[in-house]
């Protein structure tokens, strides 16, 4: 089994669940290759961020405060990066440039100009390996349906509808953070943060977007900054798109429904997707992630079964079906 050396750039609440990842590797046995953090980098060296990753990831032999110094690490063979959304296109070129391969944030960069410098920078580089990765399309319940849209299982597709729903910004006392700030996180807002999650499936099955219509909410529009006074939120906070799409395969046009939400009263952390077909329709929503709901129509009786899809993983694992693995 080969090793990747890899670097960590940014050590907040996902580099930390990479490096969580990455300790869990042998729950794969069938992986050819496996992950090894040999270097961390912060933007400030609080013993709050860094003493965790010293901890538990013994073989980090690299502390520093400059990404660049990562960068020209030759231990360092590939990076992964969690940084805010205005630093994307600065680290993630210079990764690639760096002959590093690249595990990145969504949205790769702060707005479309910053993502095409980064994709033109990946195509220069074909020898490093660039991607992004959304974990909603390895729940069991999401696999079956992308079998689904392969196989062709809906026939012609009447509606589709999918959503990212978080209740976390209700409070209006939570103080102010990066991803309330354009020029941090972007003007698109809770459409560059959630979007790409939600998207990943319409993107895989090979919708293309024809036409768009938004409704998209500023609610609060400002926030305690955590020093005793106030400081704007200007990007959005909710976004209700409607969308005319078309089947990659027919080019039967349908509409599609896209919500991105940070105020959705109730709502923890809920991805849904709702696709309703000629031959069979089904709904999903993480707030019951073990149940597929299922539609399948022949010109019978209209009948939605509840299947309780168990833990059956996408790539072989240690953790048997009827346990739940992670």
């Amino acid at each position: 089994m080969r090793t990747v050396r890899f670097g960590v750039i940014g050590c907040g609440v996902m580099g930390r669940e990479f490096a969580s990842a990455a300790a869990r590797w042998r729950h794969l046995p069938d992986m050819r290759v496996r992950p090894e953090i040999v270097a961390i980098c912060n933007r400030t060296l609080s013993p709050r961020r860094i003493d965790w990753f010293t901890t538990h990831v013994p073989q980090i032999r690299q502390v520093t405060d400059d990404w660049r110094k990562l960068l020209d690490n030759p231990d360092v063979e590939a990076v992964y990066a969690a940084v805010p959304h205005n630093a994307h296109r600065e680290v993630y070129c210079a990764a690639i440039d760096a002959g590093k391969h690249l595990l990145g944030e969504k949205p790769f960069g702060i707005d479309k100009e910053a993502n095409a410098a980064i994709l033109k920078t990946a195509a220069d580089h074909p020898g490093c390996f660039v991607r992004c990765v959304s974990q909603f399309l390895f729940i069991p319940a999401v696999q079956r349906i992308g079998r689904m849209l392969e196989e062709g299982a809906f026939g012609r597709i009447i509606e589709a509808n999918v959503g990212f729903l978080h209740g976390s910004d209700l409070n209006p006392n939570k103080p102010i953070n990066w991803k309330r700030t354009a020029t941090v996180n972007g003007q698109y807002g809770c459409m560059g943060d959630l979007g790409p999650h939600v998207m990943s499936l319409p993107i895989r099955a090979g919708w293309r977007i024809r036409s768009v219509r938004a409704v998209l909410s500023n609610i609060i529009k400002e926030r305690p900054d955590g020093d005793g006074g106030t400081a704007a939120c200007d990007t959005w906070d909710n976004a209700t798109l409607l969308c005319e799409a078309a089947d990659g395969v027919s080019d039967d046009v349908f509409p599609l429904t896209v919500r991105t939400q940070r105020i959705s009263p109730g709502q923890t952390n809920n991805w849904y997707v709702e696709i309703l077909g000629t031959r069979a329709s089904v709904r999903f929503s993480t707030r019951q992630i073990n149940t597929l709901e299922i539609l399948e129509y022949d010109g019978g009786e209209q009948s939605w079964r509840y299947i309780d899809m168990g833990h059956e993983v996408a790539y072989p694992s240690i953790t048997p079906r009827i346990h739940q693995f992670g």
